[in-house]
């Protein structure tokens, strides 16, 4: 897999960094990276708890749960 890498300037809250990058306990490039990606799932949340009154499941957990014997 190749992952293509950005390169980017930015001007940042120095506390704000500070905190976050104490909060991971990473340097800048991963702190960012980090805060990036939950950015991507927080929207991915936001979607599906936006399909949660649309889409009607019905399982039945104790069936689920069994495990089929080999």
């Amino acid at each position: 897999m190749c992952i293509m890498i950005k390169r980017v300037t930015a001007n940042l809250p120095e506390e704000l960094l500070r905190d976050a990058m104490e909060v991971t306990d990473k340097g800048i490039t991963e702190t960012i990276v980090e805060g990036l990606r939950r950015v991507r799932q927080a929207r991915a949340f936001a979607k599906a708890q936006a399909l949660r009154s649309r889409i009607s499941l019905k399982i039945d957990l104790e069936e689920s749960r069994e495990r089929r014997h080999r």
